[in-house]
C-alpha cells in the first residue's frame, strides 16, 4: 500500500497540488461529458419529452445514490488523517468498512425501488409522457446501485492516498465505455431512453470490478480491526453528519429540477441542458477541492497547523483560477455547446435565455466547493451540516421571494444558495485551525 506517509514528509507546493488535482480534473471531465452525451444523443430525436425524461430519471437516482455520498467524502477524510498519522492498517480497514456499507445500501435501494420511485414522481409534476419514459429509465438503472455506491468508497480511498492517476484511469475507462455504449444502443440499435439506461448499468458494474483491482493492496489486510467499536463509532459520527448534509443539498438541487418540471416540458428541457454546464463546472473544480481534502486531512492527522494553513491557501488559489476559466468558457462557447446538445429550436432558444446564470455560477460558488474540501479533510462534518441547514433555509426563502420572476427566480435562488454556503463555511473555518493549536 503506497501513500504519502512512506518516507520523508513531501513539501506542500503548487506542483503537489496540481499533481493531485489535474488527474481528478481530467477524470471528472468524463463524468459531465457522459451527461452531455446522454442529453445530446437523446436530443437527436428532436423531441423535448425524452430529454426531460432522462434528466428527471438521472436526478432521481442522483438523489438516492448521493445520500450515500458520505462514503466518498468520509472515506477520503478519515483515510487521509490515518495516513497523516502513519496508521496504514486503519487506512485499509476504513476502505473495507466503506465497501460493506455500500453493498448493504445498494441492495436496500433495489429492494425499495417501487415505493421510492412512486414517491419521487409524486413530488415531480411532469407530463404523463415524461413520467412514463423516466420510469423505463429508472427500472434499469436501479440495478447498478451497489456498484455506484461502492465506487464512492473506492475513489475516496484512492484520493486520500494521492493516487489520483488511478482515479483518472478508473473514471476514463468506465465513462468512456458508457459513452460508447450510449451511442451504440441509442443511435445504432434505436433503444431510446432504455438504451441510455442500459449503457450506464453495464459501465457501473464494470467500473466497480476495475476499482476493486486498483484498491487490491488495501483489501488484503484482514482482522477484527474492521469492526473496532471506537473506530466504527467515529466513522458513523463523521458519515452521519455528511449524509444529513448531503440530503439537504440534494433536496435543494432536486427542488430546482422539480419546480422546473412544473413550468412545462420546454422549461425542464432547457434547464436540463444548462444543468450539464453546472455539472461540468462542479466536476472540474472538484479536482482542487479533492486536493484540499487530501492535504488538509494529512495536515490534521499529523497535527500540523502550519501545513493546514498552507494547504488551504494553495488549493483555494488554484480553485479561484479554475472558476475564472470556467466562467470565460461558458460565456464564449455556451451558445455553441447548447446547439450541439439538441436540434430542437425552441429548446435552444430557451436555454440561451438563461445562459448568463451558468456563466456567473463558478464565481459565486467557488468558496462553497473549496470549503467543502477543507471541512471534509478535517472531518469537521458537524460544522458542514450546520452550514447546510443555514444555506437551505436561505434557499427556501429565496425561492419564495423570487417566485414571481419565473425561471429566472429559480436560477437566482440557486446562486444565492451557493453564496450562503460559502459565507457560512468561511465563518466556521477558524475552528479547524484552533483545533490544532496544542
Amino acid at each position: 500500500m503506497n501513500g504519502p506517509s512512506d518516507g520523508p514528509i513531501i513539501p506542500l507546493t503548487h506542483r503537489r497540488v496540481l499533481k493531485i488535482a489535474l488527474p481528478i480534473v481530467a477524470a471528472n471531465v468524463t463524468v459531465p461529458l457522459l451527461g452531455l452525451v446522454d442529453t445530446a444523443v437523446i436530443g437527436q430525436l428532436g423531441l423535448a419529452a425524452p430529454i426531460g425524461a432522462v434528466g428527471l430519471g438521472a436526478v432521481i437516482l442522483s438523489v438516492l445514490f448521493w445520500m450515500f455520498g458520505f462514503l466518498r467524502m468520509g472515506t477520503t477524510g478519515l483515510t487521509a488523517q490515518a495516513y497523516g498519522a502513519g496508521d496504514k492498517d486503519e487506512a485499509g480497514a476504513i476502505l473495507k468498512r466503506g465497501l460493506l456499507i455500500a453493498g448493504a445500501a445498494g441492495l436496500a435501494l433495489v429492494a425499495l425501488q417501487i415505493p421510492l420511485f412512486w414517491a419521487a414522481f409524486q413530488l415531480a409534476p411532469a407530463s404523463d409522457q415524461v413520467e412514463s419514459l423516466a420510469s423505463d429509465y429508472l427500472r434499469i438503472r436501479i440495478w447498478g446501485a451497489p456498484a455506484t455506491i461502492g465506487m464512492y468508497a473506492l475513489t475516496g480511498w484512492l484520493i486520500a492516498l494521492e493516487r489520483t492517476r488511478a482515479v483518472m484511469a478508473l473514471q476514463m475507462i468506465t465513462n468512456g465505455a458508457n459513452i460508447a455504449l450510449d451511442v451504440w444502443f441509442v443511435l445504432g440499435l434505436g433503444w431510446g431512453v432504455e438504451g441510455v439506461a442500459s449503457a450506464t448499468l453495464i459501465a457501473e458494474w464494470s467500473g466497480l470490478c476495475w476499482g476493486l483491482y486498483l484498491c487490491r493492496d488495501g483489501l488484503v489486510r484482514t482482522g477484527a480491526r474492521i469492526f473496532d467499536a471506537v473506530r466504527l463509532r467515529r466513522m458513523a459520527s463523521v458519515n452521519s453528519y455528511i449524509m444529513l448534509r448531503s440530503v439537504l443539498l440534494q433536496a435543494c438541487f432536486t427542488a430546482f429540477v422539480f419546480l422546473s418540471s412544473g413550468r412545462g416540458d420546454l422549461a425542464i428541457a432547457a434547464n436540463q441542458i444548462l444543468l450539464q454546464f453546472l455539472e461540468l463546472m462542479a466536476y472540474l473544480l472538484d479536482g482542487f477541492a479533492f486536493a484540499a481534502e487530501t492535504l488538509v486531512g494529512q495536515a490534521v492527522g499529523a497535527r500540523a497547523r502550519s501545513r493546514l494553513a498552507r494547504a488551504v491557501r494553495l488549493t483555494f488559489g488554484w480553485g479561484i483560477a479554475g472558476a475564472l476559466l470556467m466562467a470565460a468558457v461558458f460565456a464564449l462557447a455556451g451558445p455553441a455547446i447548447i446547439d450541439m446538445m439538441t436540434t430542437a429550436q425552441d429548446v435552444r432558444a430557451e436555454a440561451r435565455h438563461y445562459l448568463p446564470w451558468v456563466v456567473a455560477a463558478p464565481l459565486l460558488g467557488i468558496a462553497a466547493w473549496m470549503y467543502d474540501g477543507v471541512f471534509i479533510g478535517a472531518t469537521f462534518t458537524r460544522e458542514m451540516l450546520i452550514t447546510a441547514v443555514f444555506a437551505a433555509a436561505v434557499y427556501v426563502a429565496a425561492v419564495v421571494a423570487t417566485w414571481g420572476m419565473g425561471n429566472h427566480g429559480l436560477w437566482l435562488s440557486l446562486m444565492i444558495f451557493n453564496v450562503a454556503r460559502g459565507a457560512s463555511q468561511a465563518l466556521l473555518y477558524p475552528r479547524i485551525s484552533r483545533s490544532l493549536a496544542v
